[in-house]
């Protein structure tokens, strides 16, 4: 037997450290390359890292809510005979020496499509054999459909577990290829998802003194962590540092609705679903132009009003995972089919977990 010690890999973007959301396996139990070991949230997404090679985990790194830095040791994992062990970094050395051999990488599913940029986690010597194509049929269950990789998030990956599916085996409906949790639920036959964490099984009242072990036993506490993590702490530092009000105006939109209703049909020829909001990002993006001044911002690093001369309006998008506020960049620049494309899309990776955190940050007007 010999020793593999697994390390976060570098999965670009900036990313320097990774928060354990959730363990997939724990210390002796078997685990199957590309098997899911656990979930780790970054600046960007939650992705799900999967083990680069079949071996038994006899560490991990922590316990959940610990923040990881990049090239860590995540967990090792105990290796049969015949597959060599060491240290992943060792293989990263050798490739930052000048290699340009890349084995199978560890993969996350979130907000990485296929597989982790910038990781060389095992020379080809390393590798483990490939598996022959009639041990590949043999492993192949029957039925219509069937993908070595599905992508899912992690979400849908724990819904399948909870129903004892194989997402192999689920025909994805979502965007570029994604299972859905509704797939999942499709091929339990419509089988419920878990109950929330939250739900609280209530029996006949009882009266308890407030401070007791009795009143605490009846407290649901669920860690605050990853996304909500971070917009907890973004909307707390905003209530400091920002003054806030509330204005409301009235207005008659009666030529606006006219305007909508003439554009729709060459929008759905287009592709793009035409509502109001991208108009109002436009008249917006063409208010701050009329009134540059509600377009700055306080350096309190300077202790400077910046005003800036460029454009990028946040739109508030509700997700599973609390509000995000994605970029549109420019939009005085853009048409209004271009802004609605945009918001589509901006909301679309949003809400799957897919966004990348530069498309999350930099808005002068939200």
């Amino acid at each position: 037997m010999s020793r593999y010690e697994f390390k976060l890999p570098d999965i670009g973007e900036g990313v320097v450290e990774g928060e354990i959301v959730s363990w997939l396996v724990r210390p002796g139990d078997d685990v199957a390359e590309d098997q899911p070991m656990v979930e780790v949230m970054t600046d960007k997404a939650t992705v799900t890292i999967t083990s680069p090679k079949a071996g038994k985990v006899i560490e991990v790194a922590g316990d959940v809510g610990k923040v990881v830095p990049v090239h860590s040791v995540l967990l090792v994992l105990e290796l049969p005979n015949g597959q060599s062990g060491g240290v992943e970094a060792d293989v990263v050395a050798k490739s930052a020496a000048g290699s340009t051999d890349e084995g199978p990488a560890a993969s996350a599913v979130g907000d990485i499509k296929e597989q982790l940029p910038g990781m060389r986690l095992m020379s080809k010597a390393a590798a483990p054999p490939a598996a022959s194509s009639t041990s590949r049929a043999a492993a192949k269950p029957t039925g219509d459909y069937f993908s070595e990789k599905p992508l899912a998030t992690p979400a849908t990956r724990k819904l399948a577990r909870e129903l004892a599916i194989d997402l192999r085996t689920v025909r994805p409906t979502g965007r570029g290829g994604r299972v859905l949790k509704s797939d999942v639920q499709s091929m339990a036959g419509g089988g419920p998802a878990s109950a929330s964490p939250m739900a609280v099984r209530r029996g006949p009242p009882v009266a308890v003194t407030p401070g007791s072990a009795d009143e605490r036993a009846l407290e649901v506490r669920t860690p605050l962590r990853g996304m909500r993590k971070r917009i907890f702490d973004a909307m707390a530092r905003s209530k400091h540092t920002a003054a806030h009000f509330t204005f409301v105006e009235e207005c008659d939109v009666t030529a606006l609705k006219q305007i909508r209703a003439r554009l729709k049909p060459a929008a759905e020829a287009a592709g793009v679903k035409l509502s109001f909001l991208p108009f109002i990002i436009k008249a917006v993006g063409a208010a701050l132009q009329k009134h540059p001044v509600l377009n700055s911002a306080f350096d309190e690093s300077t202790q400077e009003v910046v005003q800036r001369g460029y454009f990028h309006i946040g739109v508030a998008s509700a997700t599973d995972k609390g509000l995000m506020v994605p970029v549109v960049r420019n939009a005085n620049h853009l048409s209004i089919l271009e802004i609605a494309r945009e918001v589509a899309r901006l909301s679309d990776e949003a809400k799957s977990g897919t966004i990348a955190a530069d498309e999350l940050r930099g808005s002068t007007f939200t």
